[in-house]
């Protein structure tokens, strides 16, 4: 179904059950008890269907706009509970709702839902902070308005039941709970922009329409107008309606609203927990003054009844408890958060300064290279004339075996200092990717080679198993050189610090891909999970960043490879590289053997 569709049917069913529910109120009498059990009926059945549009949402994957659509959900719930006592006396027990019902409050705690959404600002993305919080803060914020319903309304029931007062008090607390939620989508919707205000403005709407028609449905209670399936009820049940349609709207532009989520963070910025909490904080200090000023009243201000004043004393020291220790609670668990986030901050910090120090020894390797490269290019020219010469003195019958045998010696230590020259500028060469078609077996001995100009250690040696017949792989040559000679210096610095060892580089075809494993001897790695990890490194300050094998491991996911680092059993560490093979460098018969293995899993390799 399009979204136009659906918006369509959504507003026709709307005005569907509006149409029908004004119908017969008009068509049945104050009363009948066919109306009171529809208006009961329907009134039990729009939160369900508010539930439905705004759980639409409850399903991505920010965790914050997720709690934020099921506390709405929640605040229509505990609104339809209030409404199942509601239908329970007039549709079963066939008689009016008492006068002085405690049930009451359910209808007045629906809102604590809703204003713990409005302060999560699901419209940006902020920090992540511990859940546990969450739950304390909307502990906080339910404890104080029970506290703030019981100390105003419950002592006309338990202390000194009066009709009026109760009614008056009841009316007033809950009109003002309304207004605060209204103001707050007030200030949501001028702060938010594109999609999100979009969907702000849907659901101050909802709430303005639910705000006056409680106003309007308290009014006319009290003074003994209203009744179930009257057309005072159509507001109310407009403003459920409105709320699905909030949701309805906001499901639609689940993209947009993606979107107006990034762009918010890039404008402002990652917030900290002051600004996800900071609600929570005031409402703390707010709790904590209006108990010894609430009492204050009472004793000193408050006319009513003894009774009275005695029952909300009673209540301020009974609720100076819980509220207490939920703010003490809460503190120490903010107090370890602000521990961990200064933890984190340090250690960004010391990354920092390990990047800027590495930046430095960088732009001196650069310099470095770029004289080493010059000098190549220089050797290279007394190189050809060595090789030239060397080649005439090899070919010339004329000379003695012994000379010819010391010209060809000469000749082929000069074309080996020529491949590492080579190999060398290959390597300092800062050219953009191109990725060709290679043999792995060439880049691995190109590495090697390069890696032997410093391999002065006696006790350390590399020996190679390559596999003769391998697919090519697609790549950048120069950039899998570098993944090979970091892992094959690592492996190298590692067995030094161990007396020496062997470093094994094998190559070998798994289905379709090649695999270069390197197997040392050396001491192995104490936590083989974290060596990809940016800035994580063994060696003492000064012989490493930690941010060579993080590098190869992009190197690697951008040839759609994979890395692996494990210690062996007897011994040392391994590193696996799986780079995918081009299947059409294969021999059509090993070709045609390799796919009958991958369509037949239980065939062995």
């Amino acid at each position: 179904m399009t979204a136009s569709r659906a918006i369509t049917w959504s507003i026709g069913i709307w005005l569907i059950v509006l149409a029908l529910y004004a119908g017969m109120s008009l068509t049945h009498p104050r009363g009948s008890q066919t109306l009171v059990a529809f208006g009961n009926v329907v009134q039990c059945i729009v939160p369900l269907i508010a539930n439905a549009g705004l759980l639409l949402n409850a399903g991505t994957p920010y965790w914050r706009r997720n709690i934020f659509w099921m506390l709405l959900a929640l605040s229509c719930t505990l609104w339809m509970v209030g409404q199942f006592q509601w239908t329970y006396y007039e549709v079963y027990l066939h008689e009016p709702l008492p006068g002085l019902y405690p049930g009451d409050i359910l209808f007045f705690l629906h809102g604590v839902p809703l204003m713990a959404a409005l302060a999560l600002q699901p419209h940006r993305k902020r920090g992540e902070v511990h859940a546990r919080l969450g739950y304390l803060d909307f502990g906080l914020l339910l404890t104080w308005w029970t506290f703030v319903y019981v100390f105003f309304v419950l002592p006309w029931i338990y202390a000194a039941p009066t009709s009026a007062l109760y009614n008056h008090n009841f009316n007033v607390i809950t009109d003002t709970q309304n207004a605060i939620i209204v103001v707050g989508l007030i200030l949501l919707w001028l702060r938010s922009k594109g999609a999100w205000k979009n969907v702000y403005f849907h659901l101050l709407g909802a709430s303005v329409v639910y705000m006056l028609a409680s106003l309007v449905v308290d009014v006319q209670n009290d003074v003994g107008i209203y009744y179930t399936g009257s057309l005072y009820d159509l507001p109310l049940i407009s403003s459920f309606f409105w709320f699905a349609f909030a949701g309805l709207i906001a499901y639609l532009n689940s993209a947009q609203l993606d979107a107006a989520q990034s762009a918010e963070s890039f404008d402002s910025g990652n917030d900290t927990e002051p600004g996800v909490h900071g609600w929570s904080s005031r409402l703390a200090m707010a709790a904590v003054i209006s108990l010894p000023l609430l009492a204050l009243y009472s004793l000193q201000f408050d006319h009513a009844e003894p009774a009275v004043r005695d029952f909300r004393l009673v209540t301020t020291m009974v609720a100076a408890l819980p509220l207490a220790g939920l703010i003490f609670v809460r503190s120490h668990f903010a107090e370890k958060d602000r521990g961990r986030l200064l933890v984190q901050s340090e250690q960004a910090l010391e990354n920092l300064k390990r990047l800027q120090t590495q930046l430095v020894q960088t732009e001196k390797l650069v310099s470095l290279g770029q004289l080493a490269a010059g000098a190549a290019h220089e050797i290279n020219n007394p190189l050809a004339a060595i090789l030239g010469f060397s080649d005439l003195l090899a070919d010339d019958e004329t000379l003695p075996e012994k000379a010819r045998s010391t010209a060809s010696k000469i000749r082929e230590q000069a074309r080996r200092t020529k491949t590492l020259v080579g190999n060398l500028l290959s390597f300092a060469r800062q050219v953009p990717p191109e990725r060709t078609l290679l043999d792995i077996n060439t880049v691995v001995n190109n590495a090697v080679q390069l890696r032997a100009l410093d391999l002065r250690s006696t006790t350390t040696r590399i020996e190679q198993q390559l596999e003769s017949v391998l697919p090519g792989v697609r790549g950048d040559g120069n950039q899998l050189m570098q993944v090979f000679f970091n892992l094959i210096s690592n492996a190298i610095d590692a067995m030094e610090t161990h007396k020496g060892g062997v470093l094994t580089i094998k190559t070998l075809r798994d289905r379709g891909n090649v695999v270069i494993l390197f197997s040392d001897t050396g001491p192995g790695i104490k936590e083989p999970h974290r060596v990809f990890d940016p800035f994580y490194t063994t060696k003492p300050v000064g012989k490493g960043t930690g941010l060579g094998l993080s590098i190869c491991f992009g190197i690697i996911q951008e040839h759609s490879g994979k890395i692996l680092c494990y210690n062996r059993q007897e011994g040392g560490a391994v590193f696996r590289v799986e780079l995918p093979a081009v299947l059409a460098a294969f021999p059509a018969k090993e070709l045609q053997q390799l796919t009958t293995q991958g369509s037949n899993p239980r065939k062995p390799n």
